[in-house]
């Protein structure tokens, strides 16, 4: 049984969606950002971090959303959502996790809150943010292109789960990341999973449906 700390829409969605994509036991734990609640001491003792999502598996609690995807697909090997240590597809299944953590999902923090930076700047921070992740699309979108349909060719993985959610959060940016044809042809085909129907209706979602 895992227990999930999460708050809809968050970087918590991927990890539910995972849970419930493959069909594993968990329990929900709602975590209200607005309240302030990822920065009492109780969840602090959890996530040092005071983010979410927060996972606990085995009585521990883990945290990062790219390293919970990673773990989650790792110990459930069965689904074939991560290839395994010695399969050719292990090495860009990895790269293609820690890139779109790195030249999506991190910068993508500074479109909503510049003022981690520099309020005074907030309008400079934003327009970098924008032309740092829509070139980001832009090489993925070439990348699916020649190598598609997932990031792995012919092979769905955990890291399209993770990049549908990250092109959700571009959903009100100037160009979204499904304005790009082969992005949007992925977003379209994780979308028709019924995980992500009943992901939805859990966490009370109706935008980007």
């Amino acid at each position: 049984m895992y227990s999930l700390y999460y708050s809809p829409g968050a970087a918590s969605l991927v990890v539910h969606w995972l849970l419930i994509e493959l069909g594993v036991p968990h329990e929900l734990r709602l975590v209200d950002t607005q309240a302030k609640q990822h920065k009492s001491d109780d969840y602090l003792a959890l996530n040092p971090n005071g983010l979410v999502p927060t996972l606990v598996a085995d009585g521990k609690p883990l945290y990062e959303a790219a390293a919970l995807v990673l773990h989650v697909a790792d110990r459930h090997a069965e689904s074939g959502l991560a290839p395994a240590a010695d399969s050719p597809l292990r090495g860009p299944y990895l790269q293609w996790m820690l890139n779109l953590a790195n030249t999506v999902q991190s910068p993508m923090r500074l479109w909503w809150y510049p003022g981690d930076i520099d309020e005074a700047h907030a309008d400079d921070i934003r327009e970098g943010t924008r032309r740092r992740v829509e070139a980001a699309w832009d090489r993925l979108d070439a990348h699916l292109a020649a190598n598609g349909p997932y990031l792995l060719g012919e092979r769905l993985s955990a890291a399209d789960f993770y990049l549908a959610m990250l092109m959700r959060w571009t959903r009100n940016m100037p160009r979204p990341g499904h304005d790009w044809p082969h992005l949007a042809a992925l977003a379209r085909a994780l979308k028709a999973r019924p995980s992500f129907k009943t992901l939805y209706e859990r966490e009370g979602l109706t935008d980007w449906a």
